[in-house]
């Protein structure tokens, strides 16, 4: 006789296992799909930098040649400050392919270069001045490399066009890029990179000419320590007495400068702190010691005493405080090295002090560790009194010296620096010592809290 019981049964479980199996293969359907599309968007993405890479080149290329034959200032500084921005761009739109740095670095170098020279052409134009023939030399050696890199590039262009290169292959950084390039065209994209084997990089006289071809962290001294001796380290930066346990959190290869990264456990406390000492030299590169302050028992003076004393004993030597911001009872610090009376604003450090006993809560050093070193000064073109008449008339000049400040384009300028105010404001105003040119005007904002600078 038919089992009807069983029978319902069993069908309702071919029922389940059919749905499921439905659902199980839909679920990977729809991953694949998605994998497909997350791939098709990936190589959507990357053939659009590439492509916008080519065009910034060939740009700098067609600018690179007009500023061989500008025959005026004024369209020389603007065919330069078109060079300029399309190396820029061409850069940027480097760094967003799916390659490594390292495979570039001599590609990198070379618009980084153009960029920064291109600037430093456009300022002498901006200023009524013509440029010199070591310039149209150098521009000319620039013209001809970018000429080869657009050609490699339209060659490349070709490649992916042919199906010879594929995006994904280049973004599985399991692959070595040697075999990488191999595997698809050694001819055309290890090309990139050969282009520039015997370009070194300019060297030229001018405000801007040591950073066109140093990009090196020059205040990393030293050799370079393991992580036991890293964590050994911290006992020169941090009170030893406070320390209950240290904490390795492995070691920091990607930020601005590699470093071994601790926790620091206190004593008696829930608090902690946090510090990076540098695999290069093992120096302090950041530390964060989070902890209530309620009362204030020693002044903005004493504080900033205590933070220069601070530095000095563990190996930041000849600070001078600059500007400062009290909160919540601690005062931050900003010092600047200081090398025969002219203030080194690229090498800055920042302290945080506790105001209720001195203790040092915070150290930011990585403005000193990229830029320290002792500088070759200039010998002033002008006297600080010819600088003088470069000043608005009304300002009221408080004090006055000599200073380097940085750029943003990663540049150094030696300046005359002149505190004034006009109208109850403050202003510090820079004139380079070279030439007289005002290079730089900041607002001085006093509050209750400290001074800054706009």
């Amino acid at each position: 006789m038919l089992d009807l019981k069983n029978s319902h049964k069993d069908r309702r479980v071919f029922l389940i296992v059919l749905v499921l199996a439905i659902g199980i293969v839909a679920a990977l359907w729809y991953a694949y799909n998605e994998k497909n599309n997350y791939k098709l968007a990936m190589e959507n993405q990357y053939n659009m930098e590439f492509y916008e890479l080519l065009d910034y080149v060939k740009n700098v290329q067609n600018y690179l040649a007009k500023s061989l034959i500008s025959s005026t200032p004024e369209h020389g500084a603007e065919t330069l400050t078109q060079v300029w921005r399309e190396a820029n761009l061409a850069s940027a739109a480097l760094s967003q392919l799916p390659i490594l740095t390292d495979e570039l670095s001599k590609t990198e170098k070379f618009l980084n270069q153009v960029s920064d020279y291109s600037y430093a052409l456009s300022r002498k134009n901006i200023y009524d001045e013509s440029l010199t023939e070591d310039d149209f030399k150098n521009l000319e050696e620039l013209h001809t490399y970018s000429i080869d890199l657009e050609n490699t590039l339209n060659q490349l262009a070709l490649d992916f066009q042919g199906g010879n290169i594929n995006w994904e292959d280049l973004n599985n950084k399991d692959i070595p890029f040697a075999q990488e390039v191999s595997n698809m065209s050694l001819d055309s994209f290890s090309n990139i990179e050969q282009n520039f084997e015997k370009y070194e990089g300019l060297i030229y006289d001018g405000a801007f000419s040591e950073h066109i071809t140093t990009t090196e962290q020059v205040g990393l001294t030293g050799d370079e320590i393991d992580e036991e001796t890293a964590k050994n380290r911290i006992y020169n930066f941090f009170d030893g007495n406070k320390i209950e346990e240290i904490i390795s959190n492995g070691f920091i290869e990607n930020g601005n400068i590699k470093s071994y990264d601790f926790t620091i456990r206190i004593k008696n406390e829930d608090n902690v702190a946090n510090i990076s000492i540098s695999q290069k030299g093992g120096h302090l590169v950041f530390l964060n010691y989070n902890r209530d302050v309620n009362v204030e028992n020693i002044s903005h003076e004493d504080a900033v005493q205590k933070g220069k004393e601070y530095l000095n004993n563990v190996g930041f030597e000849n600070m001078q405080e600059t500007y400062y911001l009290s909160q919540e009872g601690i005062l931050t610090i900003n010092y600047a090295y200081k090398q025969d009376d002219v203030v080194m604003y690229p090498d800055l450090v920042k302290v945080k002090v506790a105001l209720d006993n001195g203790e040092i809560l915070g150290v930011e050093s990585t403005g000193y560790l990229n830029s320290h070193r002792e500088r070759e000064l200039k010998t002033p073109g002008i006297t600080i009194e010819e600088a003088k008449m470069n000043l608005n008339p009304d300002l009221e000049i408080l004090s006055e010296g000599k200073a380097v400040i940085p750029t943003e384009w990663k540049t150094e300028i030696e300046c005359y620096e002149f505190k004034g105010r006009v109208q109850d404001t403050d202003f510090l105003v820079y004139i380079n010592i070279e030439n007289g040119r005002e290079e730089d005007i900041l607002v001085i904002v006093n509050t209750p809290n400290g001074t800054l600078t706009i």
